[in-house]
């Protein structure tokens, strides 16, 4: 089994900054991707960014986040960070780590979640 933990959520004032941390462990052999999803009241859960855990270091972010969000991961401590600046009250939601493993078929697996509130 996959047991992802987050850390780091909370409130922050508009054009502040939050570091999520999201860290893997148990049968983590076969993950080869991980990534941040958010889930705001009232809408739908979307991708905020994912990064391969193999050989590349492909990414990928949402068009909201892009220029403000950096997602970086570091091997050895299996854990995948989410670097968020110029925050803004829209940005509100809990924050959910995801990896993607590979067995017969791709299985995910979730974390907890971490809420962000971004407000004055």
């Amino acid at each position: 089994q996959v047991q992802l933990v987050e850390s780091g959520g909370g409130l922050v004032q508009p054009g502040g900054s939050l570091r999520l941390s999201c860290a893997a462990s148990g049968s983590i052999s076969r993950i080869y991707n991980m990534g941040w999803y958010r889930h705001a009241p009232g809408k739908q859960r979307e991708l905020v960014a994912d990064i391969g855990t193999e050989d590349n270091d492909n990414t990928n972010y949402a068009d909201s986040v892009k220029g403000r969000f950096t997602i970086s991961r570091d091997n050895a401590k299996n854990t995948v960070y989410l670097q968020m600046n110029s925050l803004k009250p829209e940005d509100t939601a809990v924050y959910y780590c995801n990896a993607l493993e590979k067995r017969l078929a791709i299985v995910e697996h979730w974390g907890e979640g971490t809420l962000v509130i971004v407000s004055s």
